[in-house]
């Protein structure tokens, strides 16, 4: 949720942030009159119950006709004090659903427009220039016995898969690799739950426009996160941390699911797009100055894993119209496929400001004055998708594909994962 605050303040800049992400404005309006409501409705119950508790005094203090009078006029404002706190609670619940209505506010950096309106912040590394016709990572991964789609829709249905043998060795070295790097750069290693309450998914902000991209478990009242971001979120839920030794950082591991609503047509071939997958992601919640810094070095650690696997990619300041709603701001790195001739997204880091601490109520105990809203960051370290562009870039006329030097001690030193004949 965004700041009342700030909202109050300056209006403006949260209606261009609504057009700029392709949304109402007007939801804004809505939103300043329904915290107008609620101030109104907070200041009457207030007023009447400092009313109700003078009138007590004074009954304490009276007799005779005048006790009795008093006494009729404190049944009556007991009655107007219960309206006036059924109307404060009806007013907070407007106002908490007016504000969830309104998307994060955009960063001024963030370049305006659509999907395709991004802005290329740099390239690194150069596409392969191959001498033999190349293969796409699925032609490769059945050559490897790496990967097997058939019986994955056989066993679950369109665009699930098996990783087998090598396959599965593969991912598991990735996550490996990621894990350790992360570890080493003080983040704490996190395995967490995959089923969240209702109240956690939605406070980082996942059940708005992208709600039917969440699997729900309707008997259980719970739902399957898209990313680790979710349960890591929650994990400090209604907590006042202590962030005097700097940001706390986790590294979550877990499988991921996604339905892929909307996206019927698109990357059915392969492991691209697909409704299971396995991630390590980046999580980080630290005071609100801090947030941008913060962003820069989640997108080098990216950057380094990146180097690891040794692969041209390109690093993107996503447009505003693209953004999800947490998100103030969110850059992406994209690995060169060759058989597809174009960058796909890897990667990506967000800064969700104090959008989702608000919302789950985790602040930052300061040393002087009022506790403040923590912020919180999220950026991913490795995927099941990056096995794409390994097997894509470093394959061999033969179909063999060669191990990128730093993956090597993640796989049992190997050096060439060979077809299987």
């Amino acid at each position: 949720m965004i700041d009342l605050k700030t909202l109050r303040e300056d209006p403006d800049t949260a209606r261009a942030s609504q057009r700029a992400r392709g949304e109402d404005p007007a939801l804004v309006d809505a939103l300043l009159s329904a915290d107008e409501r609620r101030r109104s409705a907070v200041s009457r119950a207030d007023t009447l119950r400092a009313e109700q508790k003078q009138l007590g005094k004074q009954v304490g203090k009276a007799s005779g006709a005048e006790r009795d009078e008093l006494l009729a006029r404190a049944k009556e404002l007991a009655a107007q004090v219960k309206q006036a706190e059924a109307e404060q609670g009806e007013a907070d619940e407007q106002l908490q659903a007016a504000q969830k209505k309104v998307s994060n506010l955009v960063d001024p950096a963030v370049p305006p427009g659509g999907e395709d309106d991004f802005a290329v912040l740099k390239h690194v590394g150069t596409p392969r220039e191959f001498d033999f016709e190349v293969k796409d990572h699925l032609e490769l991964g059945e050559g490897l016995r790496a990967l097997d789609m058939e019986r994955g829709a056989k066993v679950s249905g369109a665009r699930f898969y098996f990783l087998t043998g090598v396959g599965a060795q593969l991912e598991l070295a990735l996550l490996n690799m990621a894990a350790a790097q992360a570890t080493a750069a003080g983040f704490t290693l996190v395995v967490p739950p995959v089923l969240v309450r209702p109240e956690i998914m939605d406070g980082t902000g996942f059940l708005g426009a992208h709600a039917s991209e969440i699997y729900r478990l309707e008997e259980d009242d719970a739902y399957l996160v898209g990313t680790s971001e979710v349960p890591l979120a929650g994990y400090h839920a209604g907590e006042i941390l202590d962030l005097s030794g700097g940001p706390r950082r986790y590294a979550g591991w877990s499988t991921c699911f996604r339905r892929e609503a909307g996206s019927y047509g698109k990357d059915t071939r392969g492991i691209i797009r697909v409704h299971q997958f396995n991630k390590l992601e980046m999580f980080v919640y630290c005071r609100e100055q801090d947030a941008p810094a913060e962003h820069e070095r989640l997108l080098a650690w990216e950057e380094e894993m990146l180097a690891k696997i040794e692969v041209p990619y390109r690093v993107i300041d996503t447009a505003a119209g693209d953004l999800g709603a947490s998100a103030a701001r969110k850059f992406d790195c994209e690995a060169w496929v060759p058989s597809q001739q174009a960058y796909r997204e890897l990667t990506s880091t967000s800064n969700c400001t104090t959008f989702q601490a608000r919302r789950l109520n985790t602040r930052v105990r300061e040393a002087e004055g009022p506790n403040a809203v923590a912020a919180t960051l999220n950026g991913t370290l490795a995927t099941t998708r990056w096995i794409v562009a390994i097997l894509e870039n470093h394959q061999q006329p033969d179909g063999s594909v060669v191990v990128p030097e730093a993956l090597r001690p993640f796989l049992g030193g190997r050096e060439v994962l060979e077809p299987v004949a």
